[in-house]
């Protein structure tokens, strides 16, 4: 591949808009009126989707509950704009679903795949069973999505892979997911590839195998890998990015062990083992282990009973026991 070509993909009732300039787009397909929820560094990044909102709030740091209950009362309108990282992708889901009927659109700064998932925590206040929001627009620029520095850009990618490799393991597997999960490894083993320098081509593959990772794990969701990762985010305060990347190097062995068929196809799309992939990715990020990252060594045993409760644990059969989750925290400290 020498380049990655843009496209309109009409999914279902959602639209995804892919490809450079794609944010020039934005304007026109979203209308007026809308509700912007961003952060400063992104707004910067793209001040026309600013200019056009009719309210525009502020999407400060912490948790997605917390966040998305403290900023409730100051949204309003039918349509709201996320533009931004996970977080604030997830935030604007959260309202969404707190306050229907509303729909998202959703401008990616990062990796995250959120933009394509329905999953995410909801408000304070809200009953855990209210139906969730996927993005009914997704406006995917690789000029945006992409644009982290390089080392930030390698931890929004090693959870990218995450979900490449363990939604295929999931029970909601499906054949679409899987190959949509090869093509993302792939994309993001020829961008990191030996001698890559994080040029233009390295960016496009990158967002369109966050992208497509994104898909892949709003269809099969997720298991051992992300029950651990999202553990430390809420109780190790630890970066979304950094969890993800530095635990996958010790989950794709735990996984490899459950499916070693599903790991050596990954391995395959990826152009080298998949665990010293992840290894290597993990380096590039210039924090290797969960205590270089700021984690408390008396940290591990709260993450460890956090993790064991973790429903999702069970969708990564058989679903790992405290002996293990310790084991696999342990490697990575």
């Amino acid at each position: 591949m020498t380049s990655v070509d843009p496209f309109r993909w009409q999914d279902g009732e959602r639209v995804i808009l892919f490809g450079r300039g794609a944010v020039s787009s934005s304007v026109e397909l979203l209308g007026p009126g809308y509700t912007l929820l961003s952060t400063p560094r992104a707004i910067a990044d793209a001040p026309a989707v600013a200019e056009s909102a009719s309210a525009v709030v502020e999407v400060g740091p912490g948790r997605v509950d917390e966040v998305a209950g403290a900023v409730r009362a100051e949204v309003s309108g039918e349509l709201l704009v996320a533009l931004g990282g996970g977080r604030v992708i997830d935030v604007a889901k959260a309202l969404a679903a707190a306050d229907p009927p509303r729909r998202v659109a959703a401008i990616p700064t990062t990796l995250s795949g959120a933009e394509m998932s329905v999953i995410h925590r909801h408000a304070v206040g809200v009953p855990v069973d209210t139906p969730r929001v996927r993005p009914a627009i997704v406006i995917n620029d690789p000029a945006l999505s992409a644009s982290q520095p390089f080392a930030e850009l390698a931890q929004s990618a090693g959870n990218a892979l995450a979900h490449c490799a363990e939604g295929p393991l999931t029970p909601m597997t499906n054949p679409v997911a899987s190959l949509a999960a090869l093509e993302a490894a792939r994309l993001i083993g020829r961008a990191f590839a030996a001698g890559a320098t994080g040029d233009e081509l390295a960016r496009d593959r990158l967002a369109l195998g966050g992208l497509l990772a994104g898909y892949v794990i709003d269809s099969t969701w997720y298991g051992l890998h992300h029950a651990m990762s999202q553990t430390l985010v809420r109780f190790a305060r630890l970066g979304h990015g950094a969890a993800n990347t530095i635990m996958l190097p010790v989950t794709i062995g735990a996984l490899a062990r459950r499916n070693p068929d599903a790991i050596g196809r990954l391995s395959d799309a990826l152009g080298e083992d998949a665990a010293a992939f992840a290894t290597r990715l993990r380096t590039l990020t210039g924090v290797t282990s969960l205590s270089a990252a700021g984690m408390r060594e008396d940290a591990l045993a709260t993450c460890v009973e956090e993790a064991a409760s973790r429903a999702e644990l069970a969708f990564t059969p058989p679903p790992a026991d405290r002996v293990e989750l310790r084991v696999l925290y342990e490697a990575a400290f």
